[in-house]
């Protein structure tokens, strides 16, 4: 069943243009120019019930105005939209309590509380029963391992166990979609991966639908089997995830680390130097090329090696340059 659906949906803005200087402000005052920006252009859109779907494009491709559309935040311009049946600008209750919104640079948290007040607190926003609050809270604790932060103020806790609350704080009522904006925006590793491995089980356990924006390629790649390649506002892509990354993925990196100073060899076509150092050399190098190198890098006896994808800025970028015409092929 399709909970999320848009036919031809389309957000434009006007954007006050001011000509240089003072004159130009003065001129401003009498008669101002406008240019009218699409966000989002005529985008159709189904989601099912219980899917994981990540949505990709560069800043101001129209995502973060896509989801505010779909969480009714911002009115569109044209087009029709429904979430669970409702127009979501209407802001009902009953449909306000289907949903909720985690975005990784914007807190809902309280700063002065603790944890255990703060989620008291959302408790009474939403009306959640005395047992039904337990029980959610009790899971959450269990799964996210954060007993001991209960009666932490907000304020003095890390920005990783900060996400881990904003992610309870939202659950807390079992929405039935989730909305995630860059939730691993400045995290390190350890803390992103805690995360995915927190929102694929609360997918896969509680049949949340959840919809992903993010620039890391490592969170859509884990965790969402569909991808929404946007641009301009334009819905470009819209299929299986590892089918879109398998196409346009050309290279790896590969970071080296010697205990002592180390020249390599003269590089073959298709291997790239990015930076170096005596102790430290950072290559670029085709996915077809990588096993190959690797065998080769051995000799040399590094002390740490590691292999990172392409940033998922650089997919999107090569997707891009290619057109809607190869996207479709990938199909």
């Amino acid at each position: 069943m399709n909970i999320i659906e848009t036919n031809k949906l389309t957000k434009r803005f006007r954007r006050y243009k001011k000509q240089v200087g003072i004159a130009g402000s003065i001129k401003g005052l009498i008669k101002r120019d406008y240019e009218e920006i699409t966000s989002v252009n005529e985008l159709d859109l189904k989601i099912k019930e219980g899917e994981f779907v990540g949505l990709i494009g560069p800043n101001g491709a129209g995502k973060t105005t896509l989801v505010k559309m779909l969480t009714g935040i911002i009115a569109p311009t044209s087009g029709e939209i429904s979430v669970f049946g409702y127009y979501p600008n209407d802001l009902k209750n009953g449909f306000k309590q289907q949903y909720a919104v985690v975005m990784g640079q914007k807190s809902q948290l309280f700063f002065d509380l603790t944890v255990e007040d703060t989620l008291r607190l959302f408790k009474e926003i939403y009306g959640i029963p005395e047992a039904e609050y337990e029980t959610a809270k009790n899971f959450f604790i269990e799964l996210f391992h954060v007993k001991e932060l209960m009666n932490v103020q907000v304020r003095t806790m890390s920005l990783g166990e900060r996400m881990k609350m904003e992610l309870i704080v939202a659950l807390l009522h079992n929405p039935k979609i989730l909305f995630l904006d860059e939730p691993t925006i400045g995290l390190d590793s350890i803390a992103s991966k805690q995360i995915r491995g927190f929102l694929k089980e609360i997918n896969e356990t509680r049949g949340t639908t959840i919809i992903l924006t993010s620039h890391y390629m490592e969170d859509i790649k884990t965790l969402c089997r569909r991808s929404i390649v946007i641009n301009h506002g334009s819905k470009i892509y819209d299929g299986d995830t590892d089918q879109l990354f398998e196409r346009y993925q050309i290279h790896k990196k590969i970071t080296l680390t010697f205990d002592i100073p180390m020249e390599l060899p003269k590089l073959t076509p298709g291997i790239f130097v990015i930076s170096e150092t005596p102790y430290k050399k950072v290559l670029k190098v085709t996915k077809e090329k990588t096993s190959e190198l690797l065998g080769q890098l051995m000799k040399y006896g590094p002390s740490d090696i590691s292999v990172e994808e392409e940033e998922i800025g650089t997919i999107v970028e090569r997707i891009y340059g290619e057109g809607r015409g190869s996207l479709e092929e990938v199909r």
